[in-house]
């Protein structure tokens, strides 16, 4: 990582290296996930739910069945590169900002046999370290919106692509008739001025030469995920409390209240994006 870190890069790596974000993300969302899930009925757990937007994404793919070398960025703890892995046999690289996570992603590569198809990175994801046409495929779940310089992060995408190959990922956004000032809480949390939208990540695909082959919007389930999420958090605060701060839980309390009420109004909204590099 460049020496000249953006602070949003620094905020974010500071805030998912606490060991309180670490122990809530790990308590919380199921064990292997940090991403929002999609939702088939009200007794679907996290864990289920996340894992569903996995399949559902990687079914996109034109690699489905043969092999493919995957660039995760902002993986998390892993989870979806270790499920693309059994599931899919696809090789992955996660690139991610927070070195505990990654700690806790290599032993968790470790001990499910997957550390040999996994290869875990700390880094930015808007200066990915390998050669232009690395990979088969880009993936990223709910991380971009994290990034001040968005456009360089598909600018990367699609420089380590290989011809022909895909950029399947999801980010929480803001609608593109989200009125002026309604987010600011949001913004506050993420320490950035903004949010992306499905026509800015559509606009500036094509413009860099991205094939736009689709994009789904599946946005009530982010009203639907925060709230699970904050629902969860309630009826294990007692488990909770014992690995994470109360000055965490309570902002975290407020923070899924944002993303929940943002989403309910049709502030935010989240879908899958699928380009392909012609």
């Amino acid at each position: 990582m460049s020496n000249d870190i953006p602070e949003p890069v620094k905020v974010t790596k500071s805030y998912y290296d606490s060991e309180d974000a670490d122990n809530f993300y790990y308590t919380i969302w199921g064990g292997e996930d940090l991403h929002l899930g999609i939702y088939e009925s009200e007794n679907d757990t996290i864990f289920e739910a996340s894992r569903r937007t996995i399949d559902h994404m990687a079914s996109r793919s034109r690699f489905k069945g043969q092999e493919a070398r995957v660039i995760d960025l902002g993986g998390g703890f892993s989870g979806s590169a270790r499920y693309l892995a059994k599931n899919y046999g696809w090789t992955a690289v996660v690139l991610n900002l927070s070195e505990t996570e990654n700690n806790r992603a290599r032993k968790m590569n470790k001990e499910q046999g997957l550390d040999h198809m996994i290869e875990v990175v700390d880094g930015n994801f808007a200066e990915i370290p390998y050669p232009d046409a690395s990979f088969e495929l880009v993936w990223s779940q709910d991380a971009i919106l994290h990034s001040d310089n968005r456009q360089k992060v598909l600018e990367e995408a699609y420089r380590v692509l290989k011809p022909g190959g895909e950029m399947i990922f999801t980010d929480p956004m803001q609608a593109e008739d989200c009125p002026e000032g309604v987010l600011g809480p949001i913004y506050e949390r993420i320490h950035l001025e903004s949010l992306g939208s499905p026509g800015f990540y559509q606009d500036y695909a094509k413009k860099i030469g991205f094939e736009v082959v689709g994009y789904e919007s599946l946005h009530p389930y982010l009203a639907q995920h925060y709230g699970r999420v904050l629902t969860e958090m309630k009826a294990r605060e007692d488990e909770l409390e014992k690995v994470v701060s109360r000055q965490y839980i309570d902002n975290m309390k407020k923070g899924l209240q944002h993303w929940v009420d943002g989403g309910n109004k049709g502030y935010l909204t989240w879908g899958v994006f699928h380009f392909r590099k012609k």
